[in-house]
């Protein structure tokens, strides 16, 4: 089993922010893979097949309560999750898949590493940099998209998953080899 692990906060009003990027791009792969979302693990869930699907209810700061939740009862290993998310610090329109590696200052990865007890876990970070000088980036991620910016989104979501079913067929070399790049 595998599961597809979509970070953000479940309030309307924080539904197009860049800290929401991991759920619109969640959206968009529930879309195209036909999965209904329940309630389960404090968290909005779906499963289908060998495939989970899992969005936090639990706001992004407390991301790995519901992460564990999910791993302890599939008894899922960390090289089984694949965690999708916003990142201020790259350009957006950009995707990173990486092995491992440090929170980079991103509280809910920050929480699943403190959850699960290692940073060995497949990410797939999407770009919604830079930061503008004059704007903390509390509320620069916490900030809505601009209108151009959710219309590529749109795209970057469609690129998304065809990433993550590369992910799931190939796994993340060839994920990183094919989708680490510039996409808008």
């Amino acid at each position: 089993m595998k599961a597809l692990i979509g970070l953000g906060n479940p309030e309307v009003k924080y539904k197009i922010t860049r800290h929401n990027t991991g759920f619109l791009i969640m959206d968009e792969i529930l879309r195209a893979h036909n999965v209904s979302l329940g309630d389960k693990f404090n968290s909005f869930f779906g499963k289908k097949g060998d495939l989970l699907y899992l969005l936090p209810k639990t706001y992004m700061n407390l991301s790995g309560r519901a992460v564990i939740e999910l791993m302890n009862f599939y008894k899922l290993k960390n090289t089984d999750i694949l965690v999708i998310y916003d990142d201020a610090t790259i350009q957006f329109g950009t995707f990173r898949f990486k092995k491992e590696g440090s929170f980079g200052g991103h509280n809910g990865i920050k929480s699943i590493i403190q959850s699960i007890g290692t940073d060995k876990f497949d990410r797939l970070k999407v770009g919604v940099g830079p930061v503008p000088d004059n704007i903390p980036i509390d509320s620069f991620v916490l900030g809505n998209f601009s209108e151009t910016e959710l219309n590529n989104v749109s795209k970057m979501a469609k690129i998304a998953l065809n990433a993550v079913d590369c992910w799931i067929n190939e796994g993340i070399e060839t994920a990183q080899n094919k989708y680490n790049k510039v996409v808008i």
